[in-house]
Formats: C-alpha cells, structure tokens, sequence
C-alpha cells in the first residue's frame, strides 16, 4: 500500500536532529498530532481487532482495533487491515535473577536479582522485579503499535519458582499494566515443577497426584489473572524434566497441562525443539519429525505444536523445519528468533525481515495459527542493544499482523519512523543525490539497502553454501569450525555439521546418507535430495561434496566458498562507507554508536573469513 508521503512529513516535521539514545524506538511521532483523528466503533466490522482507515478516520469493531489504528494512522496507511495471525506473541527468554538467555541488551525488563533458593513465599516484592510502570507502559506501547498481543516473561529454561505465589503476585501486576494495551501474558513452566517443589513425589503426567496439582495450580493463576493466557514448554530437550522421563510421550505431557487449563479458555503451546532424548544417534535435524509424526491428532485441541523455523537451530540460513509438513492435525506455531543469537547478535547490523520471508516461501502462512518471536529486549536504553536490532523487534510485529508485506515495505517504514524527519535519512534530497544510482542499490534505499543486503552478507562471511553451526561452543559469537571436545555430545561440535578433510566437505542427507531430505514433502524431498538440483544455498547442509566440484559459477567449492567470504566481507565496509555519506543527516548519537558497531561487524567478518579460509584450506589446498 502506499502511503502519502505528506502524512509521514507532518508525523515527523516537529522531530530536530539532535543527540538521543534510541529508546522512543519508531514511536517518534508529534503526539498533538493524534489529536486530529477521529475514531469510530463500526459493530459490523470483522471480530478480529482488525481497522479501516479513510482520510483521518480509524474505524474499527473493537477498542483494541481502534488502538491498532491509530498507530497504522501515524505511520501513513490508508484502507482496510486486518490481522492474519490470531496469536502474536514474543517469547522472553529471562531469568528470574535478571540474566537473559541469548540476551544481548542487558538484564531483564521483568525481572532481577532475587534469591529465592528455598522457593517460599518470603522474599520482599521489590527484590522481584526490575520494572517501573513507566517502563513496562512503554514496552506495551511498542508491541501494540505493531499489533503484537501477547508475551511471555521468563524464559523456556524455566524455574520451578515462576509458580510460586510470590511471583504468580508480581506476573498480576505486570499483567494488569499490560492489559489495556492489549497484550496477554503466558507463563514458561516447568515440568518438573511439582516435584521440584516438594509438593509431590513425582512429575508423571499420569498420576492422579500430579493432575491436581496442576488443576489447583490453574485455579490459582486464572483466579489472580483472568485473562492469562497458557504455558509454554520445553520438554525433554537439553535437560530439562518431561514426560519421558515416565515412559510417557509428549501428547501425554501437553494433554494433562491443557486439561488443567481448559476451563479458563488456558492453551498450551508445546515446543518441538528436541534432540538427543531418545534418538541416540540419529541425525539432529531429524528428531523432531521422529518424535512428534506419530502423534498427530493425538493432541488436546487447546494445544499448540511451536517449532522453530529451521529443523536445527535459528542458524543464519537454513532450509524449513519439515515437522511443518507433517503435523496436519495439531495447530502449529512457527518460532522465530529476533534475537540475534547466531547472527552477530547486537554486534552486527542484520535485518531479519528477509530471512523470515523466506520461511514463509516454503511455509505456507494458512498452515500457522500463529507466530512467535524470541525477543531481543533488555534494559538497554535503545532497547535491544543496536538501534537497527530494533528493525528486528518491528520486523517480527508487522508479519505476524501481516506475513505478505515485503521485506524493503517493513525497513521502509520502519525507518521512516525511527530516523525520519524533514531532514533525516529518508527524506534527505541531498542524501538521495549523493548515491544517485549507483551499483549498490536505488538512489531513494540507500540505508534501506544496507537493511536488505545484511543478512546475505552475514551468511557470506559466516557460513555460506549450506555451512553450518560452526561457531565458537556456548556463546555462538565467533567461529570455530574445528571445535571438538570429546566429553560433548558430538552434535554440540562443529566439526559434526561439516565433517572436511582433504577429499571434500557436508554432511550427506539425502537418501544415501541420513536421509533427512525424506522428511520433505514434494518437491522439496527430491530437489533437495539430488545433488544437481539441490539450491546451492543448501548444498553443504544436504550434500558431502568434493572441494573440486564445479558450481554454476564456474568455480569450484573451494573457490566459490573463498568469494564468497570475500564478498562478505567487502559488503560490510560498503556498509560503513554509506553511513559515512549519512553522517549530516542523523542525530549525533545514534549515528556514533551505529558507526562503533559497523566497526565492530566488520572485525568480525574478517576474523569469520580468516579462521574459516584457513581452517577449510588446509583441507581443500590439497587438491589444487
């Protein structure tokens, strides 16, 4: 839709250059501005939240409808919206003692430092949490303005004591600050939480014990927070408790949770991330069709399958999570991480729009009834640790309102909003005239460009032609595509996701080695499981290779593989150089701090390229 660019200029025009720190986000706008719409209830409207917007009329069946178009309104949309995904929920992976899993923004918005050992009910309030109102009313704000309704605190690792009163007391707090937002709160739950809490001898989902306690444990949240949405669980997988530890399966496990949540209209929403329970051996990126197939149909109709939208790890490409083609009876999630956990995390500028599209090429978005994103939020006074991070944040909202908006229409908007004013980046004439129509991109997307470019570039200098998991063990910053440490589970090192030696490189999964292209519906099973026809951006991951195998560039592996970091590479210092040329046109700080991290990116991408070419030249050197 296009939007009139003279609403954008008057939404911006009172916003001065001038130092700032980021943390207003995209929301930047005049707010006497809202003044001049009109907002109207229409009963005969869809029940979905969804807007119509004509000239400086919102009009919508619903409050919540007309909060959303207001916000549509400021960023200059005309016409009528409506949500495709009923649930659009960001996933928090905090602690309780403040630390963020894979979190790269500082400590938790939610929760600090509290020493609850003995998970009693004694520990003083303050000592719970690290919100203000204030605080929490503008992390509402933000996820409304992009339609996201609904998150979950703490994070899939989950303590035992996020069921104890105490904190059930504060979640109700946070709830009661997130509800007229429209945002719902979920719960990550363990478990084995019974158990770990002493109040029963066992977590089997079998025993008449166990359901009560769950059952009270329901009535208990619902009676504090009518509204609460469900638990997200992580289950046999890395270590935590499940039901196999009971001889039971999966289905077992979610169907007495969602038993215990059906009265209160409570779901379950059951992640498929597994390995290493009870498939000794088996390809990791098979596991999860192996253990759920079978149970299709099996599943409460108040549970929800979450799967990842790659079948490994939120790597920087990966082909879909084929667990999506067989699950045609249990209502699937996809989970997407905007957190940059294996993507330089909030040291590199890469914008993920384009990385989620592609999921959606292969994943048709009718098949999901939602959509969850990993959230990349902390304490940072921008939010998510790198300003462009927040394109991220943004990126996750405005798909799951709306999965058929184009990756350059999202970083348009966005930046519009966020660096946008009568004399930013986006608007600048003389910005626009200084690249002219160069080879790097239009002369009206520069910095949009940039957005666009990133992640090929990062899969460029990191791991390109289906390479993957080859970074440095525990932290997933840098690389290290020759880690191995004997006491880890072989799937934990890198080494397994490649397997090089002099003769050649990747892993064989097609019908001739594990097999996994079989898990793929037609006609991705046979064009991946044939080597001539498998996407080159995938050859590695489907493929074991010979390093002197021609590519369609005419150049073989090793070369292709070498041009390819090489690109990358170059791709970040053109990154540099045009925020250079943007310099006069954004504030002081944030260009500064953009800068620093560009810098920082491209170390990094130099490092990626040498210890990889150095690595995989060892190997394939031997055959020139």
């Amino acid at each position: 839709m296009k939007r009139p660019l003279l609403l954008l200029v008057l939404v911006f025009s009172s916003v001065i250059l001038y130092a700032e720190d980021g943390s207003r986000l995209w929301l930047r706008y005049d707010s006497a501005l809202v003044k001049n719409i009109t907002l109207r209830i229409d009963s005969t409207m869809p029940l979905d939240d969804g807007y119509r917007i004509e000239g400086n009329m919102v009009t919508a069946r619903t409050q919540q409808g007309l909060l959303y178009g207001k916000y549509a309104w400021l960023r200059g949309e005309q016409g009528e919206s409506h949500p495709y995904f009923k649930l659009r929920i960001l996933n928090h992976w905090d602690n309780l003692d403040g630390s963020i899993e894979r979190g790269y923004a500082g400590k938790s918005i939610f929760w600090k430092n509290a020493d609850n050992r003995s998970g009693t009910d004694h520990l003083s309030p303050e000592l719970l949490h690290s919100y203000t109102p204030e605080l929490l009313n503008a992390y509402a704000e933000a996820n409304a303005s992009i339609g996201i309704n609904g998150t979950v605190l703490n994070n899939v690792n989950a303590s035992p004591k996020m069921l104890t009163r105490v904190y059930i007391n504060k979640v109700k707090e946070i709830a009661d600050i997130l509800r007229p937002w429209g945002i719902r709160v979920y719960l990550s739950v363990n478990f084995g939480t019974p158990k770990a809490l002493g109040e029963t001898k066992t977590a089997d989902p079998l025993n008449p014990q166990v359901k009560r306690w769950w059952q009270n444990k329901a009535r208990e949240i619902y009676k504090a927070i009518p509204d609460f949405g469900g638990f997200l669980v992580k289950a046999n997988s890395e270590g935590q408790p499940g039901p196999f530890d009971y001889g039971r399966s999966h289905a077992d496990g979610a169907n007495m949770l969602a038993d215990a949540l059906a009265p209160y209209g409570g779901i379950v929403i059951w992640r498929s991330f597994v390995y290493g329970a009870k498939h000794q051996g088996e390809d990791r990126v098979k596991q999860a069709v192996s253990e759920f197939a079978e149970l299709d149909g099996q599943f409460r109709p108040n549970v929800i399958l979450q799967s990842k939208n790659g079948p490994l790890d939120f790597q920087p490409r990966e082909p879909y999570a084929p667990i999506f083609d067989h699950m045609r009876q249990t209502p699937q999630m996809a989970e997407l991480q905007i957190t940059q956990e294996y993507l330089g995390q909030s040291r590199h500028l890469v914008y993920l729009a384009p990385m989620w599209k592609e999921f959606f090429d292969y994943v048709a978005p009718e098949k999901l009834c939602g959509i969850a994103g990993v959230a990349n939020i902390g304490l940072d006074k921008n939010w998510c640790g790198h300003h462009f991070s927040q394109a991220n944040w943004y990126a996750f909202g405005r798909l799951a309102w709306n999965p058929f908006l184009t990756s350059r229409q999202i970083a348009e908007e966005w930046l519009a909003q966020t660096f946008g004013s009568e004399k930013g980046i986006v608007k600048s004439e003389k910005f626009l005239e200084t690249f002219g129509t160069s080879d790097q991109g239009r002369a009206a997307s520069a910095i949009t460009d940039v957005m666009l470019r990133s992640r090929e570039a990062c899969v460029d200098y990191m791991m390109p032609l289906g390479l993957h998991h080859i970074f440095r063990f525990d932290h997933h910053l840098g690389p290290e595509p020759g880690g191995f440490i004997p006491s880890y589970p072989i799937e934990w090192c890198p080494v397994y996701y490649h397997r090089a030696n002099a003769d050649s490189i990747g892993v064989d999964r097609s019908h001739t080695g594990t097999n996994a292209t079989g898990q793929y519906r037609d006609p991705y099973c046979s064009l991946y499981d044939d080597v001539n026809t498998c996407p080159e951006r995938y050859l590695l991951w489907f493929h074991r290779v010979p390093w002197t195998r021609r590519l369609n560039s005419g150049r073989t592996v090793w070369e292709e593989m070498q041009w390819r970091y090489n690109r990358g590479v170059a791709e970040v210092e053109q990154f540099i150089d045009i925020w250079q040329q943007a310099q006069p046109y954004v504030d002081e700080q944030r260009w500064r701090e953009v800068d620093d991290r560009l810098r920082i990116q491209l170390a990094d991408a130099q490092e990626w390229r040498a210890v990889c070419l150095d690595y995989f030249g060892q190997f394939a050197r031997q055959k020139e």
